[in-house]
């Protein structure tokens, strides 16, 4: 089996260090072997300004594509977080609604299929039954926005109680039941929540079986879910990527943070070869397992 050619392996754009230009950005993404990059439209004023960028930014950055020959093919938009869906301020739910079809009109020119979304209907307030109702009414609105551009918007499931399961994300891609949401899951918080409930992780993600359309590769153990390197947390890498790959998922992304030390694309290489082998180890199971002929 290629592995090139079975899935693709994509790099967190915060694994780089912040203030490369994207053409910078692309081309450490090749050189220190990923396949493409993952944007972020985080909740900084710096990185929420890419959505209104103006027509010279935008043909640059398809240029910059068409030269390295990396694609941007996910977004992962959290600036929502600072902006949520489901906020009691009317102001800040209309800016919400704003940051994503702005982010939809983004992806839909840039080629970006998956939008990830964070599953919070607040961060920073109270969360109760007002919230998640407002969460409920702008995340259709949403739905339907992204739908008219054929952009896929997915959940990831984060480090809060709200959605820290798959089973918690399919509640709302059933509610609103669009072939234009699911969900784009972080196995490494997967992993913390299945500690902190005593339920089965390969369940919980089989939940999301006909409905998952990336995965959010990253290093966690209880209660610590960023800045760690892989193979230095509890992440199931392998059990994971068996029950996705058998779930015909085959976009998948690590997620990990630049740490400001002079050997980043070191770190950045060594991440690469990391998963890329535990991809090989779940190969060489099934290559083991069929029978002979």
């Amino acid at each position: 089996m290629d592995s090139n050619q079975a899935y693709t392996l994509g790099l967190y754009e915060k694994a780089m260090p912040p203030g490369l230009s994207f053409v910078e950005m692309l081309q450490l993404t090749a050189r220190t072997g990923f396949d493409r990059l993952e944007i972020s439209i985080d909740e900084t004023d710096q990185r929420l300004a890419r959505l209104d960028w103006s027509p010279r930014e935008r043909r640059e950055l398809l240029l910059n594509i068409a030269d390295t020959n990396v694609a941007i093919k996910t977004l992962c938009l959290s600036g929502h977080r600072r902006f949520p869906l489901g906020s009691h301020d009317l102001a800040i739910r209309d800016r919400s609604l704003d940051i994503l079809k702005k982010a939809v009109n983004f992806a839909a020119e840039f080629g970006i299929a998956i939008i990830q979304l964070a599953g919070y209907d607040v961060y920073y307030e109270d969360h109760d039954e007002i919230t998640t109702a407002f969460f409920e009414e702008n995340l259709l609105k949403s739905v339907q926005y992204a739908a008219s551009y054929g952009v896929i918007l997915a959940f990831e499931t984060m480090e809060t109680a709200f959605m820290d399961t798959v089973r918690k994300a399919m509640h709302y891609v059933g509610l609103v039941n669009s072939p234009y949401l699911g969900v784009y899951p972080d196995i490494g918080n997967l992993k913390n929540a299945s500690v902190l409930y005593g339920h089965d992780l390969r369940e919980d993600i089989q939940a999301g079986a006909g409905h998952t359309f990336a995965a959010h590769l990253k290093e966690t153990v209880p209660g610590v879910f960023r800045d760690l390197d892989f193979g230095t947390g509890h992440t199931p890498y392998n059990d994971c990527i068996d029950v996705l790959w058998k779930m015909d998922v085959r976009l998948y992304t690590a997620e990990f943070w630049y740490d400001g030390k002079p050997d980043h694309e070191a770190r950045i290489a060594h991440a690469n070869g990391f998963i890329r082998e535990q991809f090989s180890r779940v190969f060489r199971s099934y290559e083991m397992n069929l029978p002979q002929l």
